[in-house]
C-alpha cells in the first residue's frame, strides 16, 4: 500500500471526529524534514487540561494524550492514553477550537523538536514498546512508551517513562511542566489571549512585539465581563510602572454598542438599560460601528466629587440625567478585539473616539503618571475614595487581576444585612443594621452593627425593604452574643466605610454609604489587601517590576495549597515578595534547606539541602567542598532568588547556624522549644522566660521569634570561636540543666513519650548541617503560619506561635525587625558561660 494511502487511512478518524468549517485545525498538509522525524507536544485546555505528545511516524503523527504532562524523572511513570493520529500539519497548530466541537479548547505547542527510534520504531510500537530519544527544547535524552494490558480497549492505556541519563531529574527538585508552562512558538500561556506575535527569535521566548499591537478582528461578544481590580496593602514597589486614575464612587457599568442598538450592563450582566434612557443615547452618538466600553457611572455631590447617596436617589427617583458615565477602557472597539492590546493603546483608542468633545454624559477617566501615595493624598482632599493603579502594557481579563490594584484612603466594603436593632430616643425606622460577609463555604459571619450615616428619608426607605424580607431566622452561621434583633432575609446588600477590622473580625467605627442592587448577596466576602504582585507578561511579551529581574511567570497561582486557610501559591508568592527585604538579612551569606509541597501542604513534602543543577533562578550552588561527599549547598541572597523558589512549590526557608564563608565555626545557638502533647500555651510563654532567665545568669543574650508552628525559637548570638561539636555539647549541656533543675517542666529527651506535658528543648539544632526556619519564613502546616521576630516584653501577650500567618503578615511588617536591631552587637564568646555551667569541650 502506498505511504500517501496509509497515512489517509490513518487520519480517516481524525477527519470523522471534525467540522473543518468551524474548527481552524489544520485538515491536511504538513511535510517531514528530509531524514528527520519530528515530535510536539501540545497544552491542551479543553474540559480539562492534558498534554498531547505526538511523534511523527509514516506521514501522520501518533498520538498520546498525557494527563498530567511529561516528567524528567524515571521513576514518575505518566499515564498516555493514545488517540487518533494527527496530520503533521498539526504541529505548528496554536489556537482555539470552538465551543461544542470536538476538544473544545485552547491549544499551544508546548514543545516540539526530532525525535529519533531505537531499532525498528513501528515493529516496536506493534510490540507495546517503543524507546526513543527526544531532542527538544525543554524534554531532551531517552525515553520509553510501554503499552499497558488493555489492547482490545477503544483508547489504549500507555505509560510515558523518562530514562536514567544526564536529562533525568527528581521531580522534587524540577517540575518541568510547571517551570516552563509557555508556548515555545509563541511564549504565551494556554489561557493568555490570542494575539498576534513574531516567530520566536530563540527558543522558548518570544520575539518582542511590534510597539502597536493592532489587535485582531473578531465579533462582537453578546456578554462580556469586566476585569476587576485587587484591594491593595501598600503602593507598588516600582510606582513608575503604572499608571493611575482616580477610583469614582459609584456603579461599575459596561455598554455594548452594536450598529445603532446600545445596551448598558452591570458588572454581574444585568441589563440596566432601560433605568439610563439618556446615557444611552449619548452612547449611541459616539463615532463607531461596534465597541464593549468600561467604566464608572456617578453622580457628583456638591463639592464635585462623587456622591454614592447620590447616586443612590437618582436610581431610587428615576432621574438619572445627572449621571456621569467616566469611561477608562475598551475592551473591543470596530470589530477588533483589544484585549490582547497594551493598556495605553487601548486608552488612546478610547480617547480618540471621545474626541475633545465627548457627549454629554460621557467622560474620559484622566489617568496620572505620578507618585501613588501623593495622589493617594490629593484624591483625599478631593473627597474621592482613593485610586486605582494599572500595570503599563498589561492585556485585559474578565477576572480580577493584579494588574489592576486599588488603594483606598479609608476601608470600605460590601456587606449583607442580617438585621437590625430597634431605633432609640427620636430615631424612628431602626436603630443599626446587622452586617455580614459570606466565608469560603458560603456562612454568613457576623461582622457588627452600622449605625450612623443615614438621612431621615433613607431610614424609611430602607425600613420598608427590611419590612419586605423579614424571618423569624438568625441568618448567621453563629448568633451574635448579647444582640436583640429583628432577623431579616440575607439578600439586601449595603457598602459601609469603617476604621479597621478587629482581630474578632468585627469593624470599628462603621458608617453607612448606601444599599447597592447591583451586587448580589451571595458573593459578599470580607475583601483582603494584599501586596502588589510582581508583574506577570504584558501584552508586547515583556515582564515588568521584581518578576522581570527572574525572567518568570508564577503557574498555577489559583491553586489552593491550604485547605484550613484556601491559601493559594499565588498569595504564597505574594507574601515571600512582601516580607522580602525583612527576610533577606537573615538568609544572605547563610546555607539554606528548602522544604517543598508540589501538591499543597496535605501532600508529600520534600525536604532539600542540595542541588545538583542550579535550576532555580537566584538560588546559588555554593562550593561543593562545604559539605563534602554532597552535591553543592544552596544559598539566597537575592529576591529573585526567594520568589523562584516560591513559585517552585517552596513553603520554609531553614538556615543553618553558619555563614558559608565560616561554615566550620557557628555564629549562633538555636533552642527551639518544642511542646509535648497537653502544654497550654501560658506554659509555652513561661518556659521562653525560663531559658531567658538561664542563659542571661551564664551572660548570653536571647531574641526571640515565634516558630510559625506550635512552638517559640530562642536564639544567641556567639563570636566565632568554637567548632560545631563544641558548640552543640554547651547547647545540650544548658537543656540537661534546665531539664534537671525544673523536671516538671522541660525534659532533655526528645519523642513524643518522653515529653508529654513538658518541654522538649531542641538543642539538635546546633549540629553541622542542621537548620532551623528563617525568621519571615512560612510553614506547612494548616493556617500557614509564620516565624516572626519578637520583643521579650511582648511575649506575654502573644496569642500562638502561629499568631502571624501568611494572611495577615501585614499587620507586623511594620514592626519588621526591630526586635533584633541589637543582635549583631550583642555577639558573645561562649568561653565564660561554658565556665559557669561547668562544661569542658571535648
Amino acid at each position: 500500500m502506498p505511504a500517501a494511502t496509509r497515512a489517509s487511512d490513518a487520519l480517516a478518524p481524525y477527519h470523522g471526529k471534525r467540522d473543518f468549517k468551524k474548527t481552524p485545525e489544520p485538515r491536511t498538509g504538513g511535510k517531514s524534514a528530509r531524514g528527520m522525524l519530528s515530535f510536539v507536544v501540545q497544552k491542551h485546555h479543553a474540559s480539562h487540561l492534558h498534554y498531547d505528545f505526538r511523534l511523527e511516524l509514516d506521514g501522520t503523527l501518533k498520538s498520546w494524550a498525557v494527563p498530567k504532562g511529561p516528567c524528567l524523572d524515571p521513576t514518575v511513570k505518566r499515564m498516555a492514553v493514545q488517540v487518533e493520529d494527527h496530520p503533521l500539519s498539526y504541529a505548528s497548530f496554536e489556537g482555539t477550537i470552538p465551543p461544542k466541537q470536538y476538544g473544545a479548547g485552547s491549544v499551544i505547542v508546548w514543545d516540539r523538536g526530532q525525535w529519533a527510534a531505537e531499532g525498528d520504531a513501528r515493529a516496536a510500537l506493534a510490540e507495546g514498546k517503543l524507546k526513543f530519544e527526544l531532542r527538544g527544547d525543554k524534554l531532551r535524552g531517552h525515553w520509553t512508551l510501554v503499552r499497558m494490558r488493555g489492547e482490545g480497549e477503544k483508547q489504549v492505556p500507555w505509560l510515558l517513562i523518562k530514562e536514567r541519563d544526564g536529562e533525568a531529574r527528581p521531580l522534587a527538585d524540577y517540575d518541568v511542566v510547571e517551570a516552563e508552562p509557555d508556548s515555545v512558538l509563541s511564549g504565551r500561556g494556554v489561557d493568555d489571549p490570542v494575539r498576534r506575535e513574531a516567530p520566536a527569535a530563540k527558543k522558548g521566548v518570544a520575539k518582542k512585539s511590534a510597539a502597536k499591537s493592532e489587535g485582531r478582528k473578531a465579533a462582537l461578544p453578546e456578554a462580556l465581563a469586566p476585569q476587576l481590580a485587587t484591594l491593595a496593602s501598600a503602593p507598588p514597589a516600582t510606582p513608575g510602572d503604572w499608571l493611575y486614575e482616580l477610583k469614582f464612587d459609584g456603579y461599575r457599568l459596561l455598554a455594548r454598542i452594536d450598529g445603532d442598538k446600545v445596551r448598558c450592563f452591570t458588572r454581574n450582566g444585568h441589563d440596566w438599560t432601560s433605568k439610563l434612557p439618556t446615557l444611552a443615547k449619548s452612547l449611541a452618538r459616539l463615532k463607531t460601528t461596534s465597541a464593549w466600553l468600561d467604566g464608572e457611572i456617578v453622580v457628583a455631590g456638591e463639592h464635585g466629587a462623587p456622591d454614592f447617596q447620590a447616586l443612590q436617589n437618582a436610581f431610587d427617583s428615576g432621574a438619572t440625567s445627572d449621571i456621569v458615565y467616566w469611561l477608562f477602557d475598551a475592551p473591543f472597539l470596530d470589530g477588533v478585539d483589544l484585549r490582547a492590546v497594551p493598556l495605553e493603546e487601548r486608552r488612546a483608542r478610547l480617547a480618540r473616539l471621545l474626541g475633545s468633545r465627548p457627549p454629554a454624559q460621557l467622560r474620559l477617566s484622566e489617568v496620572f503618571d505620578a507618585a501613588p501615595r501623593d495622589l493617594l493624598a490629593s484624591s483625599a482632599q478631593l473627597g474621592f475614595e482613593g485610586i486605582v493603579g494599572k500595570r503599563k502594557g498589561s492585556i485585559y481579563v474578565s477576572r480580577r487581576s493584579p494588574d489592576w490594584i486599588k488603594l483606598k484612603n479609608q476601608r470600605r466594603q460590601e456587606f449583607v444585612i442580617g438585621g437590625y436593632t430597634a431605633p432609640k430616643g427620636s430615631r424612628s425606622g431602626f436603630g443599626a443594621l446587622l452586617l455580614g460577609v459570606r466565608d469560603d463555604a458560603g456562612t454568613l459571619v457576623y461582622c457588627g452593627n452600622v449605625g450612623t450615616g443615614f438621612d431621615e428619608s433613607r431610614l424609611a426607605d430602607i425600613k420598608a425593604r427590611l419590612d419586605r424580607q423579614a424571618s423569624d431566622t438568625c441568618p448567621f452561621g453563629e448568633k451574635p452574643a448579647g444582640v436583640k434583633a429583628q432577623w431579616v432575609k440575607p439578600v439586601l446588600v449595603c457598602e459601609v466605610s469603617f476604621g479597621e477590622w478587629t482581630r474578632e473580625g468585627r469593624i470599628r467605627h462603621p458608617v453607612f454609604q448606601g444599599l447597592r442592587s447591583d451586587k448580589p448577596a451571595a458573593q459578599i466576602r470580607r475583601e483582603r489587601a494584599e501586596p502588589p504582585e510582581a508583574a506577570p507578561a504584558r501584552a508586547d511579551g515583556h515582564e515588568r517590576g521584581a518578576m522581570k529581574s527572574m525572567a518568570m511567570r508564577i503557574t498555577h497561582a489559583e491553586r489552593v495549597i491550604d485547605t484550613e486557610s484556601g491559601t493559594t501559591k499565588g498569595e504564597l508568592v505574594a507574601f515571600y515578595e512582601q516580607v522580602a527585604e525583612l527576610m533577606l538579612p537573615h538568609l544572605k551569606g547563610r546555607p539554606v534547606s528548602l522544604v517543598r509541597a508540589p501538591e499543597g501542604i496535605g501532600g508529600e513534602l520534600f525536604f532539600q539541602k542540595h542541588a545538583q543543577h542550579s535550576e532555580l533562578p537566584g538560588v546559588k550552588l555554593l562550593d561543593p567542598s562545604l559539605d563534602r561527599d554532597h552535591d553543592p549547598l544552596l544559598q539566597i541572597d537575592t529576591a529573585r532568588g526567594l520568589l523562584s523558589a516560591a513559585q517552585m512549590n517552596v513553603i520554609e526557608f531553614h538556615t543553618w547556624n553558619a555563614t558559608s564563608k565560616a561554615i566550620d565555626t557557628p555564629d549562633r545557638m538555636t533552642f527551639d522549644l518544642d511542646p509535648g502533647e497537653g502544654v497550654p500555651w501560658a506554659r509555652m510563654q513561661e518556659a521562653a522566660m525560663l531559658v531567658q532567665t538561664l542563659l542571661a545568669e551564664l551572660g548570653l543574650p536571647a531574641f526571640l521569634k515565634t516558630s510559625g508552628g506550635k512552638g517559640l525559637h530562642v536564639l544567641v548570638p556567639i563570636k566565632r570561636q568554637h567548632g560545631w561539636d563544641a558548640v552543640k555539647g554547651f547547647s545540650q549541656a544548658v537543656v540537661q540543666h534546665l531539664a534537671t533543675t525544673i523536671p516538671e517542666r522541660f525534659v532533655a529527651k526528645s519523642g513524643p513519650r518522653n515529653r508529654v506535658g513538658k518541654i522538649f528543648v531542641d538543642y539538635l539544632r546546633n549540629g553541622f548541617g542542621a537548620t532551623t526556619a528563617s525568621a519571615w519564613s512560612a510553614r506547612s502546616r494548616p493556617g500557614l503560619g509564620a516565624s516572626v521576630p519578637l520583643a521579650w516584653d511582648e511575649l506575654p501577650d502573644l496569642r500562638s506561635a502561629s499568631q502571624w500567618t501568611v494572611r495577615n503578615i501585614a499587620e507586623r511588617l511594620a514592626v519588621g525587625n526591630g526586635p533584633w536591631d541589637g543582635m549583631e552587637k550583642s555577639r558573645k564568646a561562649l568561653g565564660p558561660a561554658m565556665k559557669k555551667l561547668g562544661y569542658v569541650p571535648a
